[in-house]
C-alpha cells in the first residue's frame, strides 16, 4: 500500500529540514510526501524545494492548518494518508506504529496517542486543553480515545470518500475526528513520543481550544 506522508507547515524554516531528514531514514515501502506551505513569510519554500523527492505545494496566503491538510489530501495518491506536522514535536520515526496496523488489516484509522506514550515539555495550558477535548470527544461520541488533538493520525484515504471536510484552522482535528467516528468507524489508537518544539514559534493558542469544542458540538449534532 502507498502511503501519502502530507506535512502542513507555516513559518517552520528552522524545523521542516530536520522533520524532512528524519523522515528519509523512516522505513517507509512506498511513501509520498507532500508539504504543504500555508503561505510562509520566512524561507520554508525555498528550503523544502531543494529537497529531493518531495512533492511542495504553496498556498498564496495564510489559510491555516486544516486547509494545509485538506490540500495535502487532494492531491495525495497513496492509500494511507498520514498527517506529520511540521515542528518536530512528533517524530517521524512513529509513523510505522502508525500505518503497519492499516496496512495489516487490523483497523482504518489509527491516531498516535501522546498519553499512551510519552511527553516531554507540555505546557500545563496545553495538557488541560488537550485533556478537557478528549474528554468531550468521550463524552459527545462515546469513543474510547486518549488524545483527540493528537498531530499524529493515519487513515485509509478510502475512509475520507464522501466526507466533506470544512474546517480551516487546528479544528480540522475534531472536525476529522467527528466526522470518522459519525461514520461508525472505530479509532485505534498506538502510543507515540512527544517533544515540545526547540526551535520556533508554537501556532496554536487558547482560542483554537473553543473553536476545536465548538466543532466537536456542532458536527456531532448537524
Amino acid at each position: 500500500m502507498k502511503i501519502s506522508v502530507i506535512i502542513p507547515c507555516f513559518n517552520e524554516a528552522d524545523s521542516i529540514l530536520d522533520v524532512l531528514s528524519q523522515l528519509s531514514n523512516v522505513a517507509l515501502d512506498l511513501k509520498e510526501v507532500i508539504v504543504v506551505d500555508d503561505g510562509s513569510t520566512d524561507d520554508t519554500t525555498e528550503i523544502v524545494r531543494g529537497t529531493p523527492g518531495i512533492t511542495v505545494i504553496r498556498h498564496s496566503r495564510n489559510l491555516g492548518k486544516g486547509a494545509a491538510v485538506r490540500t495535502g489530501i487532494d492531491s495525495a495518491t497513496g492509500d494511507i494518508i498520514v498527517i506529520q506536522d511540521a515542528d518536530g514535536e512528533y517524530p517521524p520515526k512513529d509513523i510505522p506504529a502508525l500505518t503497519n496496523p492499516i496496512i495489516g488489516g487490523k483497523a482504518e484509522v489509527i491516531y498516535g496517542s501522546r498519553f499512551l506514550g510519552t511527553i516531554k515539555g507540555m505546557s500545563k495550558s496545553h495538557l488541560i486543553g488537550n485533556k478537557v477535548l478528549t474528554w468531550a470527544t468521550q463524552v459527545l461520541y462515546r469513543a474510547k480515545v486518549s488524545d483527540m488533538m493528537t498531530g499524529h493520525k493515519a487513515f485509509k484515504k478510502s475512509v475520507l470518500d464522501g466526507v466533506k471536510l470544512e474546517s480551516k484552522g487546528f479544528e480540522f482535528e475534531p472536525e476529522i475526528t467527528s466526522r470518522i467516528l459519525r461514520k461508525n468507524l472505530k479509532i485505534a489508537e498506538v502510543p507515540i513520543s512527544y517533544s515540545y518544539r526547540k526551535k520556533g514559534r508554537a501556532k496554536i493558542g487558547w482560542k483554537d481550544g473553543f473553536k476545536a469544542l465548538w466543532w466537536l458540538i456542532k458536527c456531532r449534532f448537524s
